[in-house]
């Protein structure tokens, strides 16, 4: 069943006018940065937290004793929200990194969450990002697309950025549109549609994050440390308890942005998803025999995938008794190290 929340009023839909031009444009500035006091709390990790620059950066880190993480102050119900990260370098089989918004604390049963996840990777492989989607609880049906990246994002820092609104989710690299995702009326409230916090976290996922488990966090190379900086909340605040408005950016509908993407970004995502993505659920044969209802399938995409694992992507038989490893509620392992 989906939950019904109590009318916000019309400043639950609003943000900045100069917004749509920032975001048509796949720029962020001009949107105003936090300081980590003024936006964020810190969730876990005692000292392996560490505030740098008068609160304009943070560093998490990930040793033997525990991993870290922040989380916003604010409860959010749709809205732009950014950093730039710089991940750790070297070994990093095993390392997770994630940039989300989810509700889990408070809807354990049908909490919903939007993912950036940063697999780290052995020596002399770069790292690879996951994002995925759940929405009303709905993790046994996960939605993860997996990609290379054109860079090395240990090498310096990078921008990535989550827009939600009530019908479109567009998850950025760079102001690059990576994954565009549209809510379907066939999804019914698998589409994320409660207020969410916005996370940062650095942990240790050995048991999937690298090849399904084969290479684990090797605590010689500890700490490992992931570096946040020009941290954007810009959406509307929703008070936790009641529900109701709390504070909103601004004066222009967030459903104008769906028409964010212009013609010039929409090529460049679809360049980007033929020569970097390495896995989606859409085309995933060994999950679903017939893809779900949300899914637009691009037959070139398609046939990239099939070319890169007959297996998974064209319905082919495995040989020699390989597995195939699932990640989250399936953990899907499509792409190798």
């Amino acid at each position: 069943m989906v939950m019904k929340l109590p009318y916000l009023g019309s400043c639950l839909f609003l943000v900045f006018f100069s917004l749509v031009s920032i975001v048509a444009s796949g720029s962020g500035k001009g949107l105003p940065i936090l300081s980590f006091d003024e936006g964020y709390n810190q969730l876990f990790g005692d000292d392996n937290l560490v505030i740098h620059r008068d609160g304009k950066a943070v560093h998490l880190s990930l040793n033997e004793r525990t991993g870290s993480g922040f989380v916003s102050q604010d409860l959010y119900l749709h809205g732009y929200f950014s950093a730039s990260i710089k991940l750790p370098a070297d070994y990093t089989a095993g390392v997770v990194v994630a940039f989300y918004m989810s509700n889990g604390d408070m809807f354990e049963k049908n909490h919903d969450e939007i993912d950036f996840e940063f697999l780290g990777n052995i020596r002399g492989k770069n790292w690879r990002i996951q994002t995925n989607i759940y929405g009303n609880g709905s993790t046994s049906a996960g939605r993860e697309e997996r990609y290379n990246l054109w860079f090395d994002p240990a090498d310096d820092f990078h921008h990535y950025t989550i827009l939600w609104t009530a019908s479109h989710i567009i998850f950025y690299v760079d102001n690059i549109p990576i994954r565009e995702f549209k809510r379907t009326a066939e999804m019914g409230g698998d589409f994320p549609s409660k207020p969410m916090s916005l996370y940062a976290t650095i942990w240790d996922g050995s048991d999937w994050a690298t090849n399904g488990g084969k290479y684990r966090v090797n605590y010689k190379y500890a700490p490992y440390v992931a570096e946040f900086s020009d941290l954007v909340l810009h959406g509307c605040a929703v008070d936790p308890i009641e529900f109701s408005s709390k504070r909103c950016d601004g004066t222009q509908s967030l459903e104008q942005l769906t028409t964010s993407i212009t013609p010039s970004q929409r090529s460049k995502m679809d360049s980007f998803r033929r020569k970097h993505m390495t896995y989606s659920y859409c085309y995933d044969q060994t999950r679903y025999k017939v893809a779900p209802p949300e899914c637009v399938i691009n037959p070139r995409e398609a046939e990239r995938l099939k070319k890169f694992d007959p297996v998974t992507f064209g319905g082919g038989r495995r040989h020699h008794g390989k597995r195939h490893h699932h990640i989250r509620a399936s953990r899907s392992e499509a792409d190798s190290i």
